[in-house]
């Protein structure tokens, strides 16, 4: 049995009539994934924000499906909100196998306190958010902690390889990968201008090109709505 039980409804309300379905409190949603066809399904706003709370992107979800005898066992995929007010618009769950791997992306959460930041007046930087593995669900954790209290001079890192990660977890990053370090304060700053640069740039680029086919799931909800 899954951490985590959910209830929804199947949806029969498609197109911009989905709106009339916010205005309940009711969230549109919809699955897709392995071995199944697409299907759309609703649950309540109250009900979305407590599985959010409780719930990460590798969390393995029974979904239980209205009308249906048995559980479909899947994961969180996506999350839309509202770019102005925040308010949930959309959730996407995708269905996995528990007998097949699967790859995914592991946030990288950094603890401890780093010597050299009190010490040297280090900037600590973290150059990783997420770790790609592969796995079977079951053992795909939800977070790993990287402990930077070993870093104890300037311009010391954390790397892939140092990263406490299950046996049963296949890394898919470069071992030599830096996941955190500590900067001088001066490099701290050239850094964060360069990335600031990179991403100005990366997002006119996307602004030009012409928009990327959406997946199957995701192109038949904005057409319907």
């Amino acid at each position: 049995m899954a951490d985590v039980q959910l209830a929804v409804d199947p949806r029969s309300v498609m197109g911009k009539k989905v709106k009339s379905l916010r205005r309940q409190g009711i969230i549109p949603a919809h699955l897709y994934g392995h071995r199944t066809e697409s299907l759309a399904v609703q649950l309540s706003e109250k009900t979305v924000s407590t599985l959010l709370r409780n719930a990460g992107a590798n969390t393995i979800i029974d979904l239980h499906i209205n009308g249906e005898s048995a559980p479909r066992p899947v994961m969180l995929r996506g999350v839309q909100r509202d770019p102005v007010t925040g308010e949930l618009v959309h959730i996407d769950f995708f269905q996995i196998s528990l007998t097949e791997k699967l790859r995914s992306d592991v946030p990288l959460v950094l603890t401890g306190e780093a010597p050299a930041v009190s010490m040297y007046g280090g900037v600590l930087l973290q150059t990783l958010d997420h770790l790609p593995v592969e796995a079977f669900p079951t053992d795909i954790p939800d977070r790993i902690e990287v402990d930077v209290s070993h870093l104890e001079t300037l311009d010391a890192a954390m790397f892939v390889r140092d990263l406490r990660v299950p046996a049963s977890v296949h890394v898919l990053a470069g071992l030599d990968q830096v996941v955190a370090k500590v900067a001088a304060p001066r490099l701290a700053a050239e850094i964060e201008r360069e990335e600031a640069e990179a991403a100005e740039e990366a997002a006119a680029a996307e602004a030009e090109a012409p928009a990327a086919e959406a997946p199957a799931a995701e192109t038949e909800e904005k057409e319907s709505e």
